[in-house]
């Protein structure tokens, strides 16, 4: 199955009951209030875009809404990164808005970043009229053609009657299953035309069926197998916190007394202060971590996609280790690594599941990690996280982004670019729970931190929410800031200064 079939999140959303109020008739309302009103019956209380010619019809119904926030970015790219940063400090969908032509492809960067991070996002676009669409009509674009290899699905509306179903299949598919964008595109024409305003009472899709419970014997058997191991770990991916699983996992963890690595999607996914955290695994992971996973024989992987920053040469990482691979997407089982135990499921019951048959597994095969955490406590001993200070007696960066989250404290919110300052900041803060720390794993968007520290801001307004950002990417998108302070968001910027793009130097 492709990717685009499934969604690692929860089972089906449930799609909110029609308005309350009594009507004989169906509402008569243009296709620019259908999007509102269908933008409204889901929740949606915040979008941030930019208008121009081809969405214009609809900004004219969304200035008049009393529900909705609409948050005016200086630039499109701002807009998807704010609704990133929206979705992945809540679980919630974040929504951004853009025209069509340049509008809509300046979204195109926000939107291959939520594909790659698993973010609930709704992009909507506005098109040129229908009638003149093929003939490279002024600002005409096919984004979703473009789009299509970014997005779990891409729409094309042009008449108001098909908006509501529409609008209601987009959340449906960005935020089941393995989560993701979904574009809507609608022509202008749609947008003034006007029909019956009909709310779909529950959303049926062909061929989009996201398996949630897992197969029982497969789950038995991974519990058999992490009972008779003897020197197991926990891999914990990004997924974890997509399918709000992370109390089940310390749960887990506990139970069975295994170390735990969290990737770079799921810092905050499982407790640093805990004793069984080993840290970050990879090329820019801690020792202890690396070390356990080269050495393990049982790997249980719960949401993670075995990405090359991890394993470098697939064929020799874990060499020795049996995996157990657990995935709401059938398409990344087995993608890089085989499994011996492929899972595909909803991590959040896949693991409830799991630490219901550990329990009556150890029950006949006691579980002794004595020996393993001895040789994992002399690592962590002799390989603690740290680094060097500088000569010239100025404050090295680690330091101040360590002791930004020593003053902060783990219920801040921490966005951060891409490069040096972002493996940093996820090697020395100390992240307690998850939607804490937000950043671009697979895309590696430079420009992501502002915009998206912003979303979170609109969506945690009482959470301190950090930027921490480098003079590279803080250039590519800072006039962020403006829309910060003309829509009072206060969000705090950290920029770690070297006057270079230091992890294209340290690469170098």
């Amino acid at each position: 199955m492709s990717r685009k079939e499934y969604a690692m999140s929860t089972e089906t959303a449930p799609v909110p009951a029609a308005p309350t109020k009594k009507a004989t008739e169906p509402e008569i309302l243009t296709g620019s209030g259908a999007i509102l009103r269908s933008l409204e019956n889901l929740g949606v209380t915040d979008v941030f875009g930019l208008p121009g010619g081809a969405i214009m019809p609809f900004y004219d119904e969304l200035m008049s809404s009393t529900g909705i926030r609409h948050i005016l970015v200086r630039h499109e790219q701002g807009a998807g990164h704010a609704a990133e940063g929206y979705a992945s400090s809540t679980g919630r969908l974040g929504v951004c808005i853009a025209t069509s032509g340049p509008g809509a492809t300046n979204l195109v960067t926000a939107i291959a970043d939520a594909y790659m991070d698993s973010v609930p996002l709704l992009a909507i676009t506005g098109q040129v009229f229908s009638t003149l669409m093929g003939s490279d009509a002024f600002q005409e674009v096919d984004i979703s053609g473009i789009t299509m290899p970014i997005t779990k699905h891409s729409f094309l509306v042009t008449r108001p009657e098909d908006v509501p179903a529409t609008i209601a299949a987009a959340y449906h598919i960005a935020t089941t299953g393995r989560p993701g964008p979904v574009l809507v595109d609608v022509t202008k024409d749609c947008q003034q035309n006007s029909a019956p305003f009909i709310w779909p009472p529950k959303v049926d899709l062909p061929g989009y069926r996201p398996v949630v419970k897992a197969h029982g014997k497969q789950t038995l058997a991974a519990a058999q197998m992490l009972a008779e191991a003897k020197r197991p770990v926990l891999y914990v991916g990004g997924g974890v916190i997509r399918a709000k699983a992370s109390a089940e996992l310390l749960e887990l963890a506990e139970l069975v007394g295994a170390p735990v690595v969290t990737t770079l999607m799921a810092r905050g996914a499982f407790p640093d202060s805990n004793r069984l955290n080993l840290g970050m695994p990879g090329m820019h992971g801690t020792v202890p971590a690396v070390l356990a996973i080269q050495e393990s024989d049982l790997l249980i992987s719960l949401g993670a996609r075995f990405d090359d920053r991890v394993t470098g040469k697939p064929s020799e990482f874990a060499p020795n280790a049996k995996v157990v691979h657990v995935d709401i997407d059938p398409a990344e089982i087995s993608k890089i690594r085989l499994a011996d135990v492929p899972i595909v499921g909803d991590a959040k019951d896949v693991i409830a599941d799991l630490t219901t048959a550990f329990r009556d597994a150890v029950a006949t095969t006691p579980s002794d990690l004595t020996v393993w955490w001895e040789r994992l406590d002399l690592l962590r001993a002799r390989y603690p996280l740290g680094y060097d200070e500088p000569e010239d007696g100025l404050l090295s960066p680690q330091y101040v982004i360590e002791r930004i989250g020593q003053i902060t404290g783990p219920e801040a919110i921490y966005a951060s670019g891409v490069g040096q300052h972002q493996m940093w900041a996820a090697q020395f803060i100390k992240y307690e729970r998850p939607n804490a720390w937000l950043n671009s794993g697979g895309a590696g968007t430079m420009g992501y931190g502002v915009p998206a520290a912003m979303g979170a801001k609109v969506a945690e307004p009482e959470r301190t929410v950090w930027a921490i950002d480098g003079d590279g990417c803080f250039q590519m998108t800072n006039q962020e800031l403006a829309t910060c302070t003309i829509n009072k968001i206060p969000i705090k910027v950290a920029i770690i200064n070297n006057s270079s793009l230091g992890m294209v130097r340290q690469w170098q």
